[in-house]
């Protein structure tokens, strides 16, 4: 079966299978009928009237003080919640109530015990934050937590309060008689001083007043020093931001016209190499090439001529040679023939044989300078020396 509490209240479940008991503040639990027990508390608000008559202070004078705490069970902490149910499980909030407000009484008591009237009476705040104090570290041992607790009141039959009002209220008025005739006579004399200061200060006024003419005076005489230097100086500086700006005109009229020139200059060098160029392309480079053509003519030519003349050279030197052997082999013949003719002819004379050998010298030039007048070079063997010798 289903059970359900607001949160206001919490229930302790108990029984089979519930070792230790079950506590919900604020929900729902199934409970089994018969084998498990379900039993709830309360977790409202209480407020007591805690009331403490005649108890004597620490100077003996009784009094009596009545304040007013707000307490509860805390059911979010676990912990306070069972040290309560373990309290006051199955008591009813009046119980509870009687509970929490004979503890609180006891050590609201205790305090007074400890106090004076006039510490109770004059600091209040203090008096409840000790007995809030006190009371919080013993009530929740029993799950219970102090939410607020306030001073209502304070009195005693003996009218010892009375008495310590009297004595406050008769310095209260003496001090008020003494302060007023402090102020009475405060007021004069701040009167008077007042006066003295109105007369001090219109004094200084006039004073100051003198002295502002004075360095106004100075001042605009510096001002008008100073605006006239630099009226001047503003016209000399226009004048010469005129020139300079004039100057800077014809600088840069000059340098346009240098950067035209320069420009012209640049454009006449590439029309120059351009022409250049086209020059080059139209006469040079076809003069050159006709000029290496004829160089390369001239050498081919040249050549040639050196090869046909290396060539006829080495033709009329062949030439030359085969002549010259013929003309050393009939020699050689002839030679052979005049031996014999000198060994037959031994017997003539030396005219004899020089008169023939001139006979046959003119045939012997005739047949020798024929190749010698088509040749260039002439080798002559050194047989036909060796025949002319012998």
């Amino acid at each position: 079966m289903f059970y359900t509490c607001g949160p206001n209240e919490a229930m302790v479940v108990s029984g089979f299978c519930r070792s230790p008991p079950l506590m919900i503040a604020g929900g729902r639990v199934f409970v089994v009928p018969c084998i498990q027990q379900i039993q709830r508390i309360s977790l409202n608000t209480l407020t007591l009237n805690v009331k403490s008559d005649k108890v004597y202070t620490r100077h003996g004078v009784p009094i009596s003080v009545t304040g007013i705490a707000q307490m509860k069970i805390q059911g979010q902490n676990k912990q306070m919640l069972a040290a309560a149910c373990q309290m006051f499980m199955g008591k009813s909030e009046p119980e509870i109530a009687q509970i929490a407000l004979e503890t609180l009484e006891g050590h609201q008591r205790a305090i007074i015990a400890h106090l004076t009237v006039e510490e109770i009476y004059k600091d209040r705040k203090k008096f409840s934050e000790q007995v809030f104090k006190v009371a919080s570290s013993d009530l929740v041992n029993m799950g219970i937590s102090v939410v607020s607790y306030t001073l209502k009141d304070v009195h005693d039959d003996q009218d010892y309060l009375h008495s310590l009002g009297k004595a406050r209220t008769a310095q209260v008025q003496k001090d008020a008689r003494i302060g007023e005739a402090q102020n009475k006579r405060d007021a004069v004399i701040r009167e008077a001083h007042a006066m003295q200061e109105k007369v001090s200060a219109q004094y200084k006024n006039e004073i100051d007043m003198a002295k502002a003419q004075r360095d106004y005076e100075l001042k605009k005489a510096a001002y008008d020093i100073e605006v006239n230097t630099k009226k001047a100086e503003s016209e000399m500086a226009y004048q010469l931001q005129v020139a300079k700006t004039k100057q800077r005109i014809e600088e840069e009229k000059m340098q346009v016209q240098v950067v035209e020139r320069t420009q012209q200059i640049t454009l006449q060098e590439q029309e120059i190499t351009r022409r250049e160029k086209e020059l080059e392309a139209k006469v040079m480079k076809p003069a050159e090439a006709e000029r290496y053509r004829l160089e390369k003519l001239a050498e081919a030519q040249r050549l040639k001529l050196i090869m046909e003349a290396e060539a006829e050279a080495e033709s009329i030197r062949i030439k030359g040679e085969a002549e010259a052997f013929a003309v050393e082999a009939k020699g050689r013949a002839e030679a052979e023939q005049m031996a014999k003719k000198a060994e037959a002819f031994q017997q003539y004379r030396d005219g004899a044989m020089v008169d023939m050998l001139l006979e046959k010298l003119p045939l012997m030039a005739e047949e020798i300078s024929k190749p010698l007048c088509e040749a260039n070079k002439v080798t002559m063997p050194n047989c036909l020396e060796r025949c002319w010798t012998s």
